[in-house]
C-alpha cells in the first residue's frame, strides 16, 4: 500500500540528479515508480512520448527531465536548451492532458524570472520582462510550460502544477567541468587543488552575484507536499529564502575541503543575474513548505560524496 495520493507515477529524468531522489523517496513510500532512461523513449519525439504513455499508463507525472548546466552550457548550447527542453515539455503536458493523467507537477527554473526582477524574486513578477541573456533560452523553455499548463486547466480542467525551484546542491550533483552548476564545479577544483598541492584556483566572473541554494532532499519534499496538496496552474517559488554571494560560497567550500591557497576571480568571465534568490512565503502557505537543511551541513555532505566517489573511482582504476 502507499501512503501517496498516486498509485503509478512517471519521473521523468528520474536517473538524474534531482529526479533519482524523487524516485527513492517515492518507493519508499510505496508508490509504483517509472522512471525510464532517454535510451528507452526520447520524450522530444510525439510518438515515443505516446509508446511511454501506452507502456505505462501513469495516473501522476513529475517532470524532472531537462537539458541544462552552468553559465558555459548556457552560453554554448542556447538553441539545444531552448529545443529540448520546450520539446520534452510540450509533447509530455499534451498526452498528459489527452490521457487524463490525473496530475502533472512541471519542475520548473529560478531561471525563467526577468533579468532585472527586484529581490527576493516573487511569483507576481514572473512576466515583468525578459531572463537574464546567459539563460534566457533555457529559462524561457520553461516558462512556456506555464502557459501550457494554465491554458490546459482554463479550457479542459487539467491539474497540472508549476513549481519554481532555486539552485540545487547535493551528493549526485554533476561534477563535469564543462556542464557542472556552480557550487559542483567550486568542489571539483578545491579538491584537485588539494590533491595537487596547486596554490590558487581561478572562478568565473567577480564572486559579488548572489544565489538561493536549496538543498536536492529539500525540494524532492517540497515536489510531494506540492503534489499532494496543490492543485493551481499559478507557479510557485521553492527555495530557501536566504541569499549567499557566489565568493562566500566558494570560501566556505575551499574551507570544508581544506583548501587553503588563493581564490582568483576571472573577470572576463560572465557572472551571470546578479542578485537572485526567491521569496518562498506561498510554499508555505499553499502546501506547508519550510527548507529545512542548512547550508554549511549540506556542503560538507556534499564535499564528502564527492571524494568517496573519486576515491573509488581511483580504486578501481
Amino acid at each position: 500500500m502507499t501512503d501517496f495520493p498516486f498509485q503509478r507515477v512517471l519521473v521523468t529524468g528520474g536517473s538524474g540528479f534531482l529526479g533519482s531522489y524523487v524516485v527513492e523517496k517515492l518507493q519508499a513510500r510505496g508508490a509504483t515508480v517509472y522512471a525510464p532512461s532517454s535510451d528507452d523513449y526520447d520524450l522530444c519525439e510525439r510518438a515515443e512520448v505516446k509508446d511511454l504513455f501506452d507502456d505505462i499508463d501513469p495516473d501522476c507525472i513529475i517532470h524532472c527531465a531537462a537539458y541544462c548546466g552552468g553559465i558555459g552550457l548556457n552560453e554554448g548550447s542556447p538553441a539545444d536548451m531552448w529545443d529540448f527542453n520546450v520539446m520534452m515539455g510540450l509533447y509530455l503536458l499534451m498526452r498528459a492532458r489527452i490521457e487524463a493523467v490525473r496530475k502533472f507537477i512541471s519542475i520548473g527554473t529560478i531561471c525563467s524570472y526577468p533579468e532585472n526582477t527586484p529581490v527576493p524574486f516573487r511569483e507576481e513578477d514572473l512576466w515583468n520582462g525578459y531572463p537574464e541573456p546567459t539563460n534566457a533560452a533555457y529559462g524561457m523553455a520553461k516558462k512556456t510550460l506555464i502557459i501550457q499548463s494554465q491554458a490546459y486547466r482554463a479550457q479542459y480542467g487539467f491539474n497540472s502544477i508549476n513549481l519554481l525551484l532555486a539552485n540545487l546542491y547535493g551528493p549526485r550533483d554533476n561534477f563535469d567541468p564543462e556542464t557542472s552548476h556552480v557550487i559542483p564545479a567550486i568542489i571539483r577544483k578545491c579538491v584537485e587543488a588539494v590533491e595537487t598541492g596547486a596554490q590558487s584556483i581561478t572562478l568565473w566572473g567577480t564572486g559579488r552575484p548572489t544565489r538561493d541554494f536549496l538543498h536536492v532532499e529539500d525540494a524532492v519534499d517540497a515536489i510531494l507536499l506540492a503534489a499532494e496538496r496543490y492543485d493551481s496552474s499559478d507557479p510557485v517559488n521553492v527555495g530557501t529564502g536566504v541569499a549567499i554571494s557566489i565568493e562566500e560560497i566558494a570560501c566556505l567550500i575551499a574551507s570544508q575541503c581544506g583548501f587553503r591557497g588563493k581564490i582568483q576571480w576571472d573577470h572576463s568571465r560572465p557572472d551571470g543575474q546578479m542578485n537572485r534568490w526567491l521569496e518562498v512565503s506561498k510554499a508555505n502557505a499553499k502546501f506547508g513548505f519550510n527548507a529545512k537543511r542548512w547550508l554549511g551541513a549540506g556542503l560538507r555532505e556534499t564535499v564528502d560524496w564527492y571524494k568517496a566517489q573519486r576515491t573509488a573511482h581511483a580504486t578501481k582504476a
